[in-house]
């Protein structure tokens, strides 16, 4: 029986119908309906229509696709309410993304500087899903926001995994745990990758795989055969662990073709747990890694040994229970293709004879410890990139395991020091540092005093120099901001981002690059560029040429400084304009001169 509200509707309808146009007509085919079926399809649109209904979970799932991962689909969400959250909370992110420019133009972002989006209301993975959308926006356009987005997700993600990572030291070690440490620095180091645990093990998962396959041709009744996914048994008997092994190096090696990465050591891209398993290489410790943690899944106990200079992994070789000592473990390199090694050749690998303490097996932390402290001593090595991320990220993670390690304190004090960056954080570090260890008093004063002085010149900071081609000490300027370089003698690409009528290095500078030996010396224009190798560099004019075939240049410090990349040359950001007033226009007219001579030199 149909209920009041359908025989409303019933009454309605074709009053409506005959006030619209005729196509609405077909409305009063609706009444025409048997009330049980009008009441059915009525009660469904409400249904579907509601805040929980399927209209604004597919609005929802249409805008923000990467986010429906998150949800369960058993659980209850009221879609209109998470709709309105999210659009919230993406329009408040692009707000604080809008004003770091016109805020940190001059400076690093500071330490506090991230405060406003951290203390937002809402969701954090809403705030993260519209900076990456921000990031996906068109290739060569709101690069500004590009940047200062980048930085702002780089921060709130490293923050949420050095957060686990110091919850996950808490834990009791287990076997399972040495990968999982191992992924969490794979993701601090690369926290704009999507890396996952369960990615990581889903990929060696399919190893496991492989590897069974090849176990069923030696041994179609070998118990690792019946192991379900992730479980935890162990074989005991060495003969059916050694034909696991058998295939397993066979799988690894042969197979799949991993290998030590002999050619490309000293490379940070050897550590990543993610990247070992895209590149098939890596070092002996993350190799080993892998190695342990496809033998464990398949019910071999293999134990990490942190060996000098050459992580191993041990086997044991006698009865579970009994009073062993090194003689008693076969050493496997899974660097050199899971090799077996007694203790004597483990001896020769390193050439040189070592105590049995180093022999034993070591737990999650320790070998955390070494795969930081090895991106530790890459970070220390990096040349080109003046940003020296990769050493401020292996600190944080040394320090989030040892916060009171003192020497390592101050390399943090004197590496933001020497970037100019986060002067109160110094100062924090500085007084933790003279706590724990008042012998460093000579040190820690040193760089209080330079950092006091630092801040006091940022309060004194006059504001904007503003540069104007028009003026007369500008006159030998040739170039302007904006427009693709080519280097004479070294021939990098390049954009410039600033420039000064003569060169305003100091007297060491100049002499260090040898700039007197240059026909105009330092009485000539230098220029700020973006080189595409990631470096910053000061060059002179008579260095420089027009790039006549322009191309984007791939600096991360590009959407500091432009908004924009037209094909011919960059646009730079309201800051950067601001400081270079008239240099867009003479940008323009210098693009549009070059291409015209080019023009007539094809015609």
């Amino acid at each position: 029986m149909a209920t009041a509200a359908v025989d409303s509707a019933m009454e309605v309808v074709p009053a409506l119908a005959e006030e619209a146009a005729p196509e609405a007509a077909g409305l009063c085919c609706l009444v025409s309906l048997p009330g049980e079926v009008l009441e059915y399809i009525l009660c469904r649109l409400r249904e579907l229509c509601q805040s929980s209904g399927k209209v604004w979970k597919e609005q929802f799932r249409v805008r923000w696709p990467s986010l429906m991962k998150h949800y369960s689909p058993t659980d209850y969400v009221n879609w209109l309410e998470e709709y309105k959250v999210r659009q919230k909370a993406g329009l408040e992110a692009r707000k604080i993304v809008a004003s770091f420019s016109k805020r940190f133009f001059s400076e690093h972002v500071p330490c506090n500087g991230f405060s406003d989006i951290e203390n937002l209301e809402g969701p954090e993975i809403f705030f993260e899903d519209e900076l990456v959308c921000i990031l996906n926006m068109e290739g060569r356009k709101a690069l500004t926001w590009k940047y200062y987005a980048k930085k702002i997700l780089y921060y709130l993600r490293q923050q949420k995994i050095l957060n686990n990572l110091k919850a996950f030291l808490q834990h009791s070690d287990d076997f399972e745990s040495y990968l999982e440490g191992a992924v969490y620095i794979d993701q601090y180091c690369n926290p704009l990758s999507e890396i996952s645990l369960k990615d990581i093990h889903a990929q060696i998962d399919s190893i496991v795989e492989l590897v069974c396959k090849t176990l069923r041709g030696i041994n179609s009744r070998h118990p690792s055969l019946a192991f379900k996914a992730g479980g935890s048994s162990m074989i005991m008997e060495i003969e059916l662990q050694s034909q696991v092994l058998d295939a397993m190096n066979y799988v690894l090696y042969d197979q799949l073709k991993f290998k030590g990465n002999r050619m490309d050591y000293y490379n940070a891209l050897n550590l990543y747990m993610h990247q070992v398993l895209i590149r098939r290489t890596g070092i002996p410790i993350s190799m080993s890694l892998l190695y342990m943690t496809v033998a464990r899944k398949l019910g071999v106990p293999l134990e990490p040994v942190n060996f000098p200079s050459h992580f191993l992994l041990r086997w044991c070789q006698g009865a579970e229970g009994a009073n062993l000592d090194i003689f008693d473990y076969i050493y496997i390199d899974a660097f050199g293709k899971g090799r077996q090694l007694t203790v004597k050749e483990c001896e020769y690998l390193i050439g040189q004879h070592v105590t049995a303490a180093l022999y034993g097996v070591v737990n999650v932390k320790k070998v955390l410890q070494r795969m930081v402290g090895n991106l530790l001593s890459l970070g220390k090595r990096e040349g080109i990139d003046q940003s020296y991320q990769l050493l401020r990220d292996s600190l944080d993670l040394y320090l989030a395991m040892y916060p009171d390690q003192v020497q390592l304190l101050l390399l943090q004090a004197r590496l933001y020091f020497h970037l100019g960056i986060w002067p109160e954080k110094v100062l924090d570090i500085l007084q933790h540092i003279q706590t724990l260890d008042p012998g460093q008093h000579g040190a820690v004063g040193y760089l209080v005093q330079h950092t006091l002085e630092h801040i006091e010149r940022k309060k004194e900071d006059v504001g904007v120099e503003v540069k104007l081609r028009s003026h007369e000490k500008h006159r030998d300027v040739c170039y302007s901001i904006g427009l693709i370089m080519k280097h004479k003698r070294y021939g990098y690409n390049c954009v410039i981002y600033g420039w000064d009528p003569t060169c305003m290095m100091g007297h060491e500078w100049i002499r260090n690059m040898n700039v007197h030996s240059l026909p105009h010396g330092h009485h000539q224009p230098f220029y700020n560029v973006l080189v595409e190798d990631g470096s910053c560099r000061y060059a002179a004019q008579e260095n420089l040429e027009y790039n006549v075939e322009p191309q984007e240049i791939s600096h991360p410090d590009v959407g500091r400084y432009f908004s924009e990349f037209t094909g011919t040359h960059y646009i730079p950001n309201a800051e950067l304009e601001l400081r270079y007033p008239e240099d867009l226009e003479s940008v323009y007219e210098t693009v549009q001169n070059i291409y015209s001579a080019k023009k007539e030199n094809a015609e």
